[in-house]
């Protein structure tokens, strides 16, 4: 392909971006019922159509972010690049997932008073709140009790209430709440990379503009976008010393998604390393006051939402769902399928060790990258975007989109270097293991493994680009000291 400059590839993306959207249209997650009649399902040969529109569209939106970081664009110019590629996508039905339905069912089963951490939409009258949404459920969460904190369910309770469950604006009422997590990912992004003395257009490029992001966030719909800004925001207050506030933001990041409660051990970290006195009373500082803090916000968000501390309950619901992009899960399935065959045993149990077993090889990753903060050999933000990266590795129950919670903290420390290349590949690859209907082809992870093989044979052609010109080396921790306030 012939070098364009920045704008050019801002164009090719835009153009991208709105062959997906339309593509979104006719192949999207439709609804099951539309009683506004503008998200409507069509047949089979408009469906298809849409999908290789929609397919295209993406090709395009992914290769003109690639070259997009290699074009020495600014930060204004990314931030209107930004807006150019999200803006196609704002009013399309959901793509490439179903999961916005769940969040108005769960909304609309909070207003009506069912137990949203015991049973599942199904729950609902077909006829009443939340009905539609309930039907357009993906059938393995519609008996599945909500894995999400209080605080994303108040979210969705507000516009549920709003829009009368009504399909398209509750919908696109979701949809605002996503952008807003894009906000605050761009504000934080741009903050933590001027902190540690990194490019703010180049933490942009692979943590904002990254069409996995895109496409998920503002197309999909989900509340990963609002668990992420929030964790990124407080992250960005500890580092600048406001760290009560910022543990409060990331109580507020657990109660939408619970893996966010990482972000407290490395707040730790930094208030840790800036207490003084005798070490034993550093170290209970750095391991129990961002806790505290957290964990009143989310016994007042729990209290305040009327829907009680059921979600400490469900956070397994989830994994109980196998998901291919887990390691664990297929590495147990097919243990466990070889010992049936050999001996005869239950495939499930096998399979649950080695979730467990993967579980606790995380939790060893996340100790030993907390040990290097501490001793400085990391910085703690670093070392909270690797060790999110781990958690999702090893994952009983892995997603595409999970893999943002780390890409976006590491863009702002290392959106160069070899941490980075990897996260680029695989954020090109990702996009398309799901179908703009929310399926999972088995064609998809075809394309995935195609694109990483390509990507990667780009990455060592452009080896010198991606390793040059090179930002300063990041600071270490020492030098926030002065900063964080106790």
């Amino acid at each position: 392909m012939r070098a364009l400059s920045a704008v050019g590839y801002r164009r090719l993306g835009a153009i991208g971006s709105v062959a997906a959207a339309v593509g979104g249209w006719g192949a999207g997650s439709l609804p099951a019922r539309d009683p506004w009649g503008l998200w409507p399902a069509y047949g089979p040969g408009v469906t298809a159509a849409a999908a290789v529109l929609a397919y295209a569209g993406l090709t395009l939106l992914v290769v003109a972010w690639w070259q997009y970081g290699r074009a020495g664009a600014g930060v204004r110019d990314t931030l209107v690049t930004l807006v150019w590629w999200a803006a196609p996508l704002v009013l399309t039905p959901p793509l490439y997932s179903a999961d916005v339905y769940s969040y108005i069912a769960q909304g609309a089963m909070v207003i009506e008073g069912h137990d949203v951490y015991s049973v599942g939409p199904s729950v609902l009258d077909p006829g009443g709140l939340g009905g539609d949404a309930a039907a357009s459920v993906g059938r393995n969460w519609t008996d599945t009790p909500a894995p999400y904190g209080p605080f994303f369910l108040i979210l969705a309770r507000l516009v549920t209430w709003a829009t009368g469950g009504t399909i398209v604006p509750a919908v696109l009422g979701m949809r605002l709440i996503a952008l807003g997590g894009l906000v605050l990912i761009v504000w934080a992004l741009r903050r933590l990379a001027r902190e540690y003395g990194r490019s703010e257009s180049g933490a942009l490029w692979l943590g904002a503009l990254n069409p996995l992001l895109l496409i998920h966030v503002v197309g999909g719909i989900h509340n990963d976008g609002l668990m992420i800004g929030l964790m990124l925001a407080g992250t960005v207050l500890a580092t600048r010393g406001r760290w009560v506030v910022g543990s409060a933001l990331v109580g507020l990041a657990m109660m939408v998604k619970s893996p966010a409660a990482l972000a407290l051990l490395f707040i730790g970290v930094l208030v840790g390393r800036a207490a003084t006195g005798p070490l034993v009373r550093r170290v209970a500082k750095g391991l129990l006051a961002p806790g505290l803090v957290a964990g009143a916000v989310a016994v007042a968000a729990a209290l305040l939402g009327g829907t009680g501390f059921g979600w400490l309950g469900s956070q397994g619901v989830a994994g109980s769902i196998h998901t291919a992009l887990s390691v664990t899960s297929d590495l147990g399935l097919v243990l466990g399928e070889l010992l049936h065959l050999l001996i005869g045993s239950d495939v499930e149990p096998v399979k649950s060790a080695v979730q467990t077993l993967g579980l606790a090889a995380a939790l060893g990753l996340i100790l030993h990258f907390a040990w290097r903060a501490v001793n400085g050999r990391l910085t703690a933000v670093h070392a909270l975007g690797l060790s999110l990266v781990a958690l999702v590795v090893l994952s009983p129950m892995v997603q595409p989109w999970y893999l943002l919670w780390g890409v976006t903290v590491i863009a702002a420390t290392e959106w160069r270097g070899r941490t980075a290349r990897v996260l680029a590949v695989l954020s090109a690859a990702l996009v398309y293991e799901t179908h703009p209907s929310g399926s999972t082809p088995a064609y998809g992870f075809v394309l995935v493994g195609v694109v990483c093989v390509v990507a990667a044979r780009l990455v060592r052609r452009e080896r010198a680009v991606w390793d040059a010109p090179r930002m300063p080396d990041i600071r270490t921790e020492g030098d926030l000291r002065p900063r964080v306030r106790l």
